[in-house]
């Protein structure tokens, strides 16, 4: 059963609406699925998740969550769903139970009827239940967030970067709670500018200039990248990306990290890689081959 349907959602900004955030975005995301829409900023992941959400209306196209229309029936929608924006928007001077009734409060319900959702979220951050939101840190309160988002038990928890500004571990937490979450039979929706957190979806759609690049499962996208990969490293690392550029058997190069990734035209590239490599020992040149990961195939399909 399908959760959402996107079909052919079209959003312009300005005056003479040249601004084009979405072109034309179709897709769906099926119940109970967690799916991950990955991009750059000003990719449109916001805006999107701003009509999902009824918060905002798209010029054209239409979209549907959980069977209801985003502009026929927002009142429906907006009972049903939960919504973590990037930015933190909890009341600040409240404290961390206050905030979490007075979301609880807005829906006609109570910490205590839905507490068994909440409970593996909110348990590490209801020592500090006195505190106010705004002394707290950022994964508590990106936990906080997360709990007034679920208090209503949404069927839809739409999460528009929600790792963004945590730390490593703080991220990894909240990742542990999704797949919680999704166990419970929640569709999730998460957008992220993190290209590591694809592999934590059961489907991605890779965005970029409010275009979709591909939809797939993170091992479907990284299967259809077909053109062999090395990555390169010496001490000169400037000028061996000018020298690799050059060469005819490449079809791109860019820096990754300590090494720069080279994609070959073709397995015959492997061979001339090698001997340029050999050309270049006075550099003290490393070369290994790579499995692409999804940031490989995103650089991939923005230059196709």
């Amino acid at each position: 059963m399908q959760a959402i349907i996107i079909e052919n959602i079209i959003k312009t900004y300005g005056k003479s609406k040249d601004v084009m955030a979405l072109n034309n975005i179709s897709f769906n995301v099926q119940k109970g699925e967690l799916f991950g829409i990955i991009g750059p900023d000003g990719a449109g992941k916001t805006s999107l998740f701003r009509i999902l959400t009824t918060l905002l209306l798209a010029d054209s196209g239409k979209a549907t969550v959980d069977g209801f229309d985003v502009v026929k029936a927002y009142k429906q929608i907006r009972k049903i769903v939960g919504y973590m924006s990037g930015r933190f928007s909890l009341y600040p001077d409240l404290s961390v139970e206050e905030n979490l009734n007075f979301f609880a409060t807005i829906f006609n319900t109570s910490i205590k009827e839905n507490y068994d959702l909440i409970k593996d979220i909110y348990v590490q951050i209801e020592p500090f239940k006195n505190r106010k939101a705004g002394q707290l840190s950022g994964g508590m309160k990106q936990k906080l967030a997360l709990s007034c988002a679920l208090i209503h038990r949404p069927s839809v928890l739409f999460l528009d970067e929600p790792t963004t500004g945590v730390d490593a571990v703080s991220r990894k937490e909240f990742w542990e709670m999704l797949k919680g979450l999704k166990q419970q039979g929640i569709t999730i929706l998460v957008s992220t500018p993190y290209m590591d957190e694809a592999d934590l979806c059961d489907k991605v759609a890779l965005m970029q200039n409010g275009k979709i690049l591909s939809i797939d499962t993170p091992g479907g996208i990284i299967n259809n990248f077909s053109n062999p990969l090395w990555a390169v490293k010496s001490s000169q690392m400037f000028h061996l990306l000018n020298d690799i550029t050059k060469q005819d058997f490449v079809k791109d190069v860019y820096p990754f990290g300590e090494f720069h990734h080279v994609v070959m035209k073709d397995k015959s590239g492997e061979t001339l890689l090698k001997n340029f490599v050999q050309m270049h020992q006075e550099d003290k040149m490393q070369i290994k081959e790579l499995k692409p990961n999804i940031e490989d195939c995103f650089i991939a399909l923005m230059k196709n």
